[in-house]
Parts: structure tokens; C-alpha cells; sequence
């Protein structure tokens, strides 16, 4: 078998069925789609979730909760992600970034507790920081630098 002689195998190529094209053709007149109503019209496909005018199932069913649109989504990292920064480095969001510690959007960062320090480092301070975390970084040799729009909580 050669390259040239290679042909698509039996039905596996068949033509698009072209409705609408003469009573002798079996789909004309009406082309399928019945006789009259909504779906018989141009451009009449029923939206997602219709179900012919009975009450859809998404107003049938209760509605719960709400979103609070006002909800801040803050980035944690624990204290023994930090062993990626070498001594006496700052801690920024942006160097978080570069290491791969905080990823897509948020509205801050947070280093909690969770895990040991053993070397100084210095947190910048529009990243807030947990009590235990300040605790373990301040022993270490390291310092938190306070500011205003970070909070301590």
C-alpha cells in the first residue's frame, strides 16, 4: 500500500444532510421541524434552562446565603515557607511572588504561625503577620516593620 493509494474508509465522509431543498428530497416544506410553534421559526431555539413554560427548576428551589461583595481574599503563608529567603532578606509581596509562595490576585498577605525560623528576617510592612509568627520572627533575630494599612491580628 502506497501513500497514493490510500482512500477514507466506507460512509466515513458523509455529506452534511441539506434540508429544505424541495418536496422530492424528503426535507422540504418544512425542513424537520414540524408544523407551526416556536421552534418552527427562524432563530426559535429555547434558552438553557427552559423547560416549555413550567416553572424552572432554578426558581422552583430555595435560594440560600448570599456574597458578601465586599469580602477581602487574603494569601496565607506559614513561617516555614519563608525558608526559601536567605538571612537577612525582606519579606515583600513581591518577593513572595518571585518565589512562587503567593499566586494570581489578593488583597494582602498573611504569614501565620505554622512552623520554626531559625535565621533573621525582615517582614515589610504592608504584609500582615500573625501574633505567634511576629513572636517567632522577633526570636529569631528578625524584626516586623509596623505599618498602618497592615493590622496586626
Amino acid at each position: 500500500m502506497r501513500l497514493h493509494e490510500l482512500r477514507p474508509g466506507a460512509d466515513s465522509n458523509r455529506a452534511k444532510k441539506r434540508v429544505g431543498r424541495g418536496v422530492a428530497s424528503g426535507w422540504g416544506k418544512t425542513a424537520g421541524r414540524g408544523n407551526k410553534g416556536y421552534k418552527s421559526r427562524s432563530g426559535g431555539t429555547v434558552r438553557p434552562g427552559f423547560e416549555g413554560g413550567q416553572m424552572p427548576i432554578h426558581r422552583r428551589l430555595p435560594k440560600r446565603g448570599f456574597t458578601n461583595i465586599f469580602k477581602k481574599e487574603i494569601a496565607v503563608v506559614n513561617l516555614r515557607d519563608l525558608g526559601r529567603f536567605s538571612p537577612e532578606d525582606t519579606v515583600d509581596e513581591a518577593g513572595l511572588r518571585a518565589a512562587g509562595l503567593v499566586k494570581g490576585s489578593c488583597d494582602g498577605v498573611k504569614i501565620l504561625g505554622e512552623g520554626e525560623i531559625s535565621y533573621a528576617v525582615t517582614v515589610d510592612g504592608q504584609i500582615r503577620v500573625s501574633r505567634s509568627a511576629k513572636e517567632k520572627i522577633e526570636a529569631a533575630g528578625g524584626r516586623v516593620e509596623a505599618s498602618a494599612s497592615a493590622g496586626e491580628e
